[in-house]
């Protein structure tokens, strides 16, 4: 190797210069290289065991690094396992507290449920001890339905209400489905059938229209009220003359006068003011028949009183009405005529419906003759006596 290496440091170069071209050859200078040297005198082993050596220590780096690396992933791992660690810590901790929890909630189920057992024992001991009289209390019951209905037919004539208490009995006994009790429940259906059979009274439409009456009694004027009225009606044409301002009703008067003139295109001036005056004249008095021996004047506090006491004469009729009295019905109806016809003025509007709507009412049939419905509260009050006098063993 040593020769190799020497050989090209005695070999010239072919494009070397000739700057001691000039000079004899013991006399030129020669350059020496200390890595050269160093290199010259390493053999072929040392240079494997440099190599070797270099390779060691670039793998010792090398693995320093990954050692160096390997801890600090080692460490962050620790770390978040520590992390994990305090977390699932905390969980355990909420867990066994909800453990407990459950268990003191499972306990007081337990202890309800126990409760819920006993009273559910109770509960089927005082079934057991129900169902001993249930028949009993099913009679007692129907036995009451029946007299609620009685009383309804004899203190208000209230079909309907009655016909509802029967319907809830056989009802009752329906329930029960017992064969013994087919014979209540063919007499109660009898009972039924009578309640059925009864003519219908509209008595919801009558107390609606005597309410509309009651309503229309402080709408009717009476009778000196109307008449005044007629009169300042009558002067209005003379107000007409003597340069009164105009009002509708002078109008109206006006229009009557022009009307006449029409009708007498002929007249001369004085003869349309001689008839005109004849007219005026004419109607400075009136005579008229009103059927009254006299006509009541009331003062404003007894006019008051009077709408009131012809509104209470109407609502007593409608308490006869829902009590089915015919004859006070009729009466008190028959007195609200003769006051309606004796202070208002009957030959209004508001009279005439008033009137009109009194006279219908006063036809109208409220009384029907009520059935005995006495049968089926017999039948039961005698099936219960007949019961309580057989031994519980034969029941």
């Amino acid at each position: 190797m040593s020769e190799q290496i020497s050989q090209p440091e005695n070999a010239k170069p072919d494009n070397a210069k000739p700057e001691f071209a000039g000079l004899p050859q013991q006399a030129r200078p020669v350059h020496k290289n200390p890595l050269a040297d160093v290199i010259a005198h390493i053999s072929l082993t040392q240079l494997t065991l440099a190599v070797l050596v270099v390779i060691f220590l670039w793998q010792w780096l090398d693995g320093r690094r990954a050692i160096s690396d390997m801890q600090q992933q080692l460490a962050k791992k620790i770390a978040e396992m520590d992390g994990s660690s305090k977390a699932n810590q905390m969980l355990l901790t909420q867990s066994q507290e909800q453990v407990r929890e459950l268990f003191a909630k499972v306990t007081t189920l337990e202890t309800r449920y126990a409760e819920a057992q006993n009273q559910r024992a109770a509960l089927e001991n005082l079934y057991n001890d129900l169902s001993v009289s249930r028949d009993e209390t099913a009679l007692a019951e129907v036995e009451q339905m029946l007299l609620i209905a009685a009383q309804q037919l004899q203190l208000s004539a209230n079909v309907k209400a009655a016909l509802i208490a029967m319907q809830s009995a056989d009802a009752r006994l329906q329930r029960m489905n017992r064969t013994a009790f087919n014979g209540l429940r063919k007499a109660i259906s009898q009972d039924m059938d009578k309640l059925r059979a009864l003519p219908s009274v509209d008595i919801t439409g009558i107390n609606l229209q005597l309410n509309n009456l009651i309503t229309a009694v402080d709408q009717m004027p009476l009778t000196y009220q109307q008449r005044a009225a007629d009169e300042k009606f009558l002067m209005e044409p003379l107000a007409i003359r003597l340069g009164e301002q105009t009002t509708p009703a002078k109008s109206l008067v006006m229009s009557g006068h022009q009307n006449e003139v029409a009708a007498h295109p002929d007249e001369t001036v004085w003869q349309r003011l001689l008839r005109e005056i004849w007219q005026e004249v004419k109607q400075l008095v009136r005579i008229e028949n009103t059927g009254k021996a006299e006509i009541p004047l009331l003062p404003p506090n007894q006019e008051f009183f009077l709408r009131e006491n012809l509104k209470l004469h109407l609502l007593s009729a409608r308490l006869t009405l829902l009590s089915r009295d015919e004859d006070s019905f009729r009466q008190e109806l028959k007195t609200a005529q003769l006051w309606t016809t004796r202070y208002f003025d009957a030959k209004s509007s508001e009279g005439k419906r008033m009137l009109d709507g009194l006279k219908k009412l006063a036809a109208s049939d409220i009384s029907i003759e009520l059935p005995d419905i006495s049968p089926s509260l017999q039948a039961v009050r005698n099936y219960r006596l007949t019961r309580e006098r057989e031994p519980k063993a034969a029941r």
